[in-house]
């Protein structure tokens, strides 16, 4: 049955194939995420001490993109067979027959390795060398390990993506300093609640396609506590760079309103689940992260006044 399956949809797939454009390919590169990715990776670039030259700053950008995009490429190869299941993701190109599986997997390692040497080539071999963790983290430990064994998948898998404003920071100074791993932890302490939002109104699609995140295997209370948990986390560290030096009172009372506004969400959700408040928490989420990276730069730019 499955290889009757099989076939039937090799045929359309093949058709489909010969007209793919260049949207189709990047579509494979996850846009929505590559954004997130670039924007965090060019604030670790501007923080960091020392001078780039500015050509050698588009390309490091442009590294960081390519390598991120070349990492959902792949995971999409891998994932074909759940991204045909779930609602979410039936319409991206490799489910549609848009792009042969192969071709995409070969899109996707060419670009991985073109991204790390062509860093490495325009910066440093640290800089290099990070962007490589984050591609292999993305594509060994999340996508083909972790994603379909752990309801702890997204809370690990999340560093990788974490990595980029630490190769932003390296790609400046080659080398790695307190200040970039601080950013790299708050991306990581804030991929869990930021994802598990989603997974609470998207349960029914994880279910389906047999991904074990944490309101499929404990439940939507449990998943609620753990969110809470993580954002009250999130919002102390967020406020740790104030106390650090790294920035002021500028990102300090920032921050500290958009914390807050999150730690509403998180109780709204805790009081009473509805879908449309993990939807809002999702979007904060969102909001949030681009809210504090943006308030760093402000305040770096208002401290040189």
């Amino acid at each position: 049955m499955n290889s009757a399956t099989d076939t039937q949809q090799k045929q359309p797939q093949a058709v489909e194939e010969q007209s793919s454009t260049v949207r189709d390919f990047y579509q494979l590169l996850k846009p929505r995420v590559m954004s997130l990715v670039v924007f965090s990776g060019v604030v670790g670039m501007y923080l960091a001490p020392g001078a780039i030259h500015p050509l050698m700053a588009v390309v490091a950008v442009l590294c960081i993109a390519v390598g991120s995009g070349a990492s959902g490429a792949i995971n999409m190869w891998y994932e074909r067979d759940i991204d045909q299941v779930m609602n979410r993701t039936q319409h991206r190109p490799i489910p549609t027959g848009k792009i042969l599986p192969a071709h995409a997997l070969e899109f996707g390692v060419m670009m991985a390795l073109a991204s790390v040497v062509l860093m490495y080539l325009a910066t440093n071999i640290v800089a290099a060398g990070l962007l490589l963790a984050a591609i292999l983290f993305y594509v060994f430990i999340y996508t083909i390990w972790l994603k379909r064994r752990t309801p702890q998948n997204i809370v690990i898998g999340g560093a990788a993506g974490a990595f980029p404003p630490m190769i932003g920071w390296a790609a400046v100074t080659g080398d790695i300093a307190i200040e970039s791993f601080l950013m790299f932890a708050i991306i990581f302490m804030w991929t869990p609640p930021h994802f598990w939002a989603l997974a609470l109104y998207r349960n029914e699609d994880y279910t389906k396609a047999g991904i074990p995140m944490l309101p499929v295997v404990a439940g939507q209370a449990t998943t609620i506590k753990h969110m809470l948990v993580y954002t009250l986390l999130l919002v102390a560290l967020s406020l740790v760079p104030s106390f650090i030096g790294m920035s002021g009172i500028v990102y300090a009372v920032g921050a500290g309103v958009l914390g807050l506004l999150f730690i509403k969400h998180a109780v709204g959700l805790y009081l009473g689940y509805t879908e449309k408040k993990a939807r809002g928490m999702f979007f904060f989420s969102l909001i949030y992260l681009f809210g504090v990276l943006t308030l760093l730069v402000i305040d770096q730019l208002v401290g040189k006044f």
